[in-house]
């Protein structure tokens, strides 16, 4: 057990304080970032329109449709892309504060449930910009009909790769998710093993209300989703309470009959009946009650 008592002796002003410290640092390491990144606004937004880019026809562009939009959305790019950068330091701000109050325990599962959704969320965006992006621009390019420009607003562009981003993202948390569930003691892997049909229903209707309204992206959310709800019950399974529990029990059984099997046997052989010096080798002996009845002692105390 940890030490949680410790902190609970604190007055609740000191508890503030300390949140207000823990807030201001993660706040400031935020500002940091995104300072350092305002000089590479342009070249950020950039590289993220080049999906799109390489999927126009030769000549195509972005355009900005409002007078403050070339402004606006590099900033608001370089902004997500400083909240991505600083999430390792925010997250564990937040840890800081939270830790002194768990079990032991509590620390130990923590932790890899961290450290796993922030590496999901990473790879749930780079799967989005890498994969899905070039597939959903290629496919709108050639269902364009014809005498239609494809000039897509910079504000617009930017709100749509950022809405696919957040999608994938939280979406490639689902192990995490049940892993969690699985601990709390709400579901079993046993119960998500047999609502599969029902999950995977829920997974394309998700997809379908999340991602841009085009068959290619609500695939490319669903197929990994449904790969993500296996993972998740093969952790589920590995870190359940009850699995816990059950193994517990077969060590205790195991150790119980192995003690019972070490046990001497309270049996004893006595002979029938006294035996003269002259009959005593071939008096034959029985086992159970010496003679008189009178059960053996047993010499353990």
């Amino acid at each position: 057990m940890s030490e949680p008592g410790l902190d609970g002796d604190r007055p609740l002003v000191a508890h503030l304080l300390e949140l207000r410290s823990r807030v201001l640092r993660g706040v400031a390491g935020l500002v940091l970032a995104l300072l350092c990144l305002l000089p590479f606004a342009n070249k950020l937004y950039a590289l993220l329109a080049q999906p799109l880019l390489d999927k126009l026809p030769k000549g195509g562009q972005l355009i900005a449709t409002q007078v403050a939009s070339p402004f606006f959305a590099p900033m608001k790019l370089a902004f997500f892309v400083a909240l991505l950068v600083t999430m390792p330091w925010l997250l564990y701000q937040a840890w800081a504060f939270v830790a002194p109050g768990l079990y032991r325990r509590e620390k130990k599962l923590a932790l890899p449930l961290l450290g796993s959704a922030l590496a999901l969320f990473y790879a749930g965006c780079a799967f989005a910009f890498f994969l899905v992006l070039p597939m959903v621009f290629g496919f709108l390019a050639r269902v364009t009909p014809d005498g239609v420009a494809m000039m897509t607003d910079i504000s617009a562009y930017l709100d749509f790769v950022l809405v696919l981003f957040l999608a994938f993202g939280l979406s490639f948390e689902l192990p995490v998710a049940l892993v969690i569930l699985a601990l709390l003691g709400w579901v079993t892997p046993a119960q998500l093993r047999e609502g599969r049909g029902y999950a995977v229903v829920g997974i394309f209707v998700i997809a379908a209300i999340v991602t841009p309204p085009d068959v290619v992206s609500q695939l490319l959310l669903a197929i990994p989703m449904c790969l993500l709800y296996e993972a998740g019950i093969i952790a589920a399974s590995m870190v359940s309470p009850r699995a816990s529990a059950s193994s517990c029990r077969r060590g205790r059984s195991g150790s119980t009959r192995s003690a019972r099997s070490r046990r001497p046997s309270a049996i004893r052989c006595w002979p029938a009946s006294v035996p003269s010096p002259s009959t005593r080798r071939s008096t034959p002996a029985t086992c159970g009650r010496p003679p008189g009845g009178a059960a053996p002692r047993s010499s353990s105390p």
